[in-house]
């Protein structure tokens, strides 16, 4: 946890995501890791998550702090609707 010069609770995190999708008529296994950070209220929830935690994540994309890649903003979470680990 950190807090941002405004003075919100911030969390910075890694989102794995693992599925098989159908491409041409063929399965094909998808995997990818993304930065992520949640700002605000909703680092609450996210710090109560345990390593490994299935979960669905809503948020936006956006340049990464230091400009090279992307991060993920998570805005909500749905522990109900799992699709992304922690």
């Amino acid at each position: 946890m950190r807090y941002t010069p405004a003075g919100l609770p911030a969390l910075d995190l890694m989102l794995k995501h693992e599925s098989t999708v159908t491409e041409d008529g063929q399965p094909r296994k998808v995997s990818m890791e993304i930065k992520a950070v949640a700002i605000g209220a909703i680092t609450r929830a996210l710090g109560e998550l345990l390593l490994g935690t299935s979960a669905g994540f809503a948020g936006f994309l956006t340049a990464a702090r230091n400009g090279r890649g992307l991060s993920f903003h998570v805005t909500s979470l749905d522990t109900d609707s799992p699709h992304t680990a922690i």
